[in-house]
């Protein structure tokens, strides 16, 4: 049983402060912005080359995830990340960036590169969620999910990840496990979709923008939660608007982040990341007679 602390409530009616209902939904309609850039749009404007790696040595090659060796700024990097496509047709060859198990343990072969090498990790998130597909469940979609995480919570290496759009469930974390974790301001990050939560509450994915407001899946949300680290500005109206500007925005609180990871001790840079994600929540025992204070 959990009950419901002093610090939740604060947060809670801190949230209720800040912004109207259209502001919430406003944020998750940008995110979703079909101009929107996604992690290749970003990979050409941050990286001098990339080299991009495909398959699994499993089953095959998912392109709703991208992975791949990088310049970034005169330096190798691993980088990963989903990627949606702009037209229909992409759109289904990407899958909408809902990646397949196919898609996570080609992410763990890159993290397992990248911690073999040396070389720093950088994480692009924009997902819907993972693939909900039978043939995804069938494939272990959950266990895979599990072992990529862990795989960026052993990774001795650097590891910096940005929210660039849609954050969503399981299919987002798998790959947002870092030492800093950066969330563009337009963007949005929760464990459920706001349609998938007005369905769940009330029965109706048309309640989605008063779903939205309630759990506010945006990045001051986060931030206040302490789920993200940072904040990264975009350009009036949007990334959608300028990606160039977009980038050079992403790109200074990249190299920012990745400068302060680097000048902590690589010896003890595993443990405080996984010490900084076991902090995340608010936990309480109830009384053994009491009723439960969940509202």
């Amino acid at each position: 049983m959990v009950r419901l602390t002093e610090e939740v409530h604060r947060l809670r009616r801190r949230f209720q402060e800040r912004g109207e209902e259209s502001d919430v939904w406003e944020v998750v309609q940008n995110a979703r912005h079909r101009d929107r850039p996604y992690t290749l749009d970003y990979a050409e404007r941050l990286f001098t080359d990339y080299v991009e790696l495909h398959g699994d040595r499993v089953g095959g090659d998912d392109p709703a995830l991208v992975a791949g060796i990088a310049t970034y700024h005169r330096r190798c990097v691993v980088f990963l990340g989903h990627q949606k496509g702009r037209d229909l047709t992409e759109r289904t060859h990407r899958n909408f960036g809902m990646a397949r198990p196919e898609g996570y343990r080609k992410a763990i072969r890159a993290i397992e590169l990248a911690d073999r090498l040396g070389l720093p990790i950088l994480t692009f998130i924009d997902t819907p969620g993972a693939y909900p597909g039978v043939g995804a469940e069938q494939g272990g979609q959950a266990g895979v999910i599990a072992r990529s995480i862990l795989a960026l919570a052993r990774a001795d290496v650097p590891v910096v990840c940005a929210v660039i759009g849609e954050g969503g469930s399981g299919g987002a974390l798998a790959i947002a496990v870092g030492d800093r974790v950066l969330m563009q301001e337009n963007a949005i990050y929760s464990v459920i979709s706001p349609e998938g939560c007005a369905a769940i509450l009330w029965k109706d994915a048309g309640q989605a923008k008063k779903a939205a407001f309630a759990f506010r899946p945006i990045a001051r949300a986060c931030l206040d939660l302490g789920v993200i680290d940072a904040i990264v500005p975009e350009p009036p109206a949007g990334a959608h608007r300028d990606h160039d500007r977009a980038a050079r925005l992403l790109d200074d609180a990249i190299r920012g982040a990745l400068a302060e990871v680097e000048a902590e001790p690589a010896a003890s840079r595993r443990s405080r990341r996984r010490a900084k994600f076991r902090a995340m929540g608010v936990w309480g025992m109830a009384e053994p007679d009491a009723a439960p204070a969940i509202t």
